[in-house]
């Protein structure tokens, strides 16, 4: 059986191979190997940029309720870009008719055409188009109101929104259009084509050499539930913004593999929402910062483990309470799990409620321990049972008792204010979504001073030796890390002081670790002594 180091040494392991991995996975995308034969000016088996050519080209974009098109009937010209240079950013507004079959849930698509100036796009063999729909599928968000006077967010409610079943997904409106066009002169290997980006790639025969026309490429990153608009029956213009931009091609692969990423995701069943957390990762960054996010993210997941594994080694030896405050430990479960239940009610994405969740089993398991509780089931019925406490234990239960004293004074005030003040002026969807809102603000506002009991009780025993300094540390390498995170990913305001607020207390910790040294007379977090252990060997 492996040893806990041991195991600890094979887990950093193969996180380091992992990472090594991603690297080079991440060098094979974004670095593409030319043809070999370009560079003696050979064509034998290189296929060559038709942009190299320098032609006049024209941006046309169309509208039509069909999936398909043959010919210029039934579709609609919504933007025409004369002389389209491709190296030249613009952003144009234009307003969109929306078809009766639109408005009555039905699909519009867009049909995006880069051809020769001049000539239409159906009678240009050279062109290319891409085709990308404006509509999506969504449960709209509940209306939210103030539950003392019942007054909306909105002051007129459409009939049509109080007939429709709030769980029914109804058309919603994509108001951005992110187009790219691919601008590097490359000459690609014909023997070795990148298949993510050979989909996109349109081949031609110019005399005796291949060449590829435009990459056009839609980014679909760029649609944010926040652009998303809903498509009432009264409605017969909706405003789309098309954006245009260059892209390198190793950025153009690198996003396609997370367009494809993406996609997997809604396969296995993500919602648009839980989707649009994930593209937020990748639109709300540069690629600099995406980097740094990911190594970031991997040290985070690392420590996070490493965390949970010290932590319920901790606990799972933990025989004595002395020197642990009690009080500490429910309230950092009653906090994980107002925490996940906040998450639950605002649908937050699955890649944070489901860890979120399993941090509220193990909350709720540390505080079995730390009761001494014992289930016994009697039928259908069971039967909690709590075990004694020695006179050390109960030292440390005087002392945790007589901190929560002094904290309450200032704790329930402020929380029972806060949530008065919500009350009045904040608009909510429920009883129940206030009620949690104003627990997780209170956690989120004031957590860090439940966690000051455990400092009283450090203070007043003198000793810091009953504590899981290896988890501890980990926590606070991840505490550190969330503070880079604080900078980079959009998070709400509250969350984002209270990565800071941590930072603080740990610091206390670790004044206190240097203010009150190592006493081998002490039980430890195990419940033993270092005398103990001695004698025992």
């Amino acid at each position: 059986m492996l040893s806990r180091s041991s195991f600890t040494s094979l887990v950093v392991g193969v996180f380091a191979v992992y990472v090594a991995h991603t690297c080079w996975v991440m060098y094979g995308i974004v670095y593409t190997r030319p043809c070999p034969a370009a560079a003696d000016g050979a064509a034998g088996g290189c296929v060559w940029p038709y942009l190299a050519r320098r032609p006049k080209l024209q941006l046309s974009v169309y509208t039509t309720t069909r999936s398909s098109i043959g010919a210029e009937s039934n579709i609609d010209l919504v933007l025409n870009v004369e002389d389209f240079d491709i190296e030249s950013k613009f952003e144009r507004t234009v307003n969109v008719s929306v078809p009766k079959k639109t408005r009555n849930n039905g699909t519009l698509y867009a049909f995006i055409f880069l051809h020769h100036a001049g000539i239409l796009p159906w009678h240009d063999g050279k062109q290319v188009h891409i085709v990308s729909p404006l509509t999506t599928y969504m449960v709209p968000k509940p209306e939210e109101i103030n539950l003392l006077t019942g007054e909306s967010a909105t002051q007129q409610i459409e009939a049509e929104k109080q007939t429709n079943a709030l769980d029914e997904p109804v058309s919603h409106w994509r108001s951005r259009l992110t187009l790219n066009v691919m601008v590097e002169d490359f000459v690609f290997d014909g023997s070795s084509l990148p298949a993510d980006v050979h989909r996109y790639m349109k081949m031609v025969q110019l005399g005796k050499t291949v060449h590829y026309l435009p990459i056009l490429f839609i980014d679909q990153l760029s649609n944010r539930v926040k652009d998303l608009m809903v498509i009432n029956r009264s409605t017969t213009e909706l405003p789309l913004t098309v954006s245009y931009d260059k892209i390198s091609l190793g950025k153009l692969r690198f996003w396609i593999h997370m367009q494809d990423a993406v996609y997997s995701l809604q396969q296995f069943g993500f919602s648009e929402k839980d989707a649009d957390e994930v593209k937020g990762i990748f639109v709300d960054t540069n690629l600099y910062f995406l980097a740094l996010t990911f190594f970031v993210a991997a040290f985070h997941l690392l420590f996070d483990f490493l965390a949970f594994k010290n932590d319920i080694s901790f606990w799972k030896k933990k025989r004595s309470m002395i020197g642990m405050s009690t009080k500490a430990v429910l309230w950092r479960c009653f906090s994980t799990v107002v925490i996940f239940l906040f998450l639950l009610d605002e649908q937050t994405s699955l890649l944070v409620l489901i860890p979120a969740g399993i941090g509220a089993v193990i909350e709720l398991w540390k505080v079995k321990k730390a009761l001494k509780m014992t289930i016994k089931w009697q039928g259908l019925r069971p039967k909690f049972q709590f075990g004694a406490y020695n006179d050390s234990e109960k030292k440390t239960e005087e002392y945790d008792a007589q901190a929560m004293k002094y904290l309450s004074y200032l704790l329930y005030p402020l929380c029972i204010g806060g949530a008065g003040y919500s009350l009045l002026n904040v608009k909510y969807k429920s009883w129940y979504s206030w009620l949690i809102n104003s627990f997780v603000n209170g956690v989120y506002a004031f957590g860090f001073l439940f966690m000051l009991p455990q400092l009283f009780v450090n203070y007043k025993m003198k000793s810091v030796a009953h504590l899981p300094w290896k988890a501890f540390t980990y926590k606070a390498f991840n505490t550190f890390i969330d503070d880079i995170f604080a900078f980079i990913i959009t998070m709400p305001t509250s969350h984002r002081l209270a990565c800071f607020r941590d930072d603080v207390v740990f610091l206390v910790y670790l004044y206190q670790r240097w203010l009150y040294p190592v006493d081998k007379s002490r039980v430890n977090e195990y419940g033993e002594s270092y005398e103990e252990k001695s004698k025992k060997k």
